[in-house]
């Protein structure tokens, strides 16, 4: 998993509330469980105008010009602005993979489903809480300034527009410190790798019969 440490993106505004998942990644596209190659899918229903199936050549579907990841400022976007409740309905872990794939580092709401929350950590995505007030007014200030970009810092836990009015937002150590150095459940336990092999080596020496 990348490490994450701090980066300035571009943000794209998702005016909805109630997002779930089947709209962040629909359940066509759930047969895979490789962790990639969902980024062309993400918002499917909302980005085309046809129906999406594993393995299609997105760049030739007819888009939905309306809907806001198909708007040219937003391209490139790293940053979701989205409103409540944000990850809602099933804990499909494939959600954040297509949100991650697509290329955004950081999804910003005054609330999220709670599975939808922690799946994205344990995949490198940082979630941001804000107050509802809050996120508003970055609704406004995005759609009223093209290319509107915010600093995300999450070694001092703050977010800065570019005005330089920061807010600051909570996350536990435990999973500040996975995002900062990278590590996912599988490398926390690699962690310890040295340990693990020194406890199976006692283990099968003293109880042998165990390995026959």
């Amino acid at each position: 998993m990348k490490a994450f440490k701090s980066f300035t993106g571009l943000v794209c505004p998702l005016d909805r509330a109630n997002v779930d998942t089947d709209a962040i990644i629909p359940k066509q596209f759930l047969k895979s469980i490789k962790r990639s190659g969902f980024g062309p899918y993400l918002f499917d229903e909302w980005r085309y105008a046809d129906f999406g199936e594993p393995g299609m050549d997105c760049s030739t579907r007819p888009l939905k010009k309306d809907f806001v990841l198909n708007q040219p400022r937003y391209q490139g976007a790293q940053v979701l602005l989205a409103r409540d409740n944000f990850g809602c309905g099933s804990s499909r872990e494939h959600a954040p993979w297509a949100i991650e794939n697509y290329g955004f580092q950081v999804v910003i709401a005054p609330s999220f489903a709670d599975i939808f929350f922690s799946n994205c950590y344990k995949n490198g995505l940082l979630p941001i809480v804000l107050p509802a007030a809050t996120v508003d007014k970055l609704f406004k200030e995005c759609e009223a300034n093209e290319g509107y970009r915010l600093a995300v810092d999450l070694e001092s836990q703050k977010v800065t527009t570019p005005s330089g009015e920061s807010f600051a937002f909570d996350i536990t150590p435990h999973r500040k410190h996975c995002l900062l150095n990278g590590l996912d459940e599988i490398g926390l336990t690699l962690q310890h790798a040295d340990e693990i092999k020194a406890f199976e080596a006692k283990h099968k020496a003293t109880q042998p019969w165990l390995f026959a």
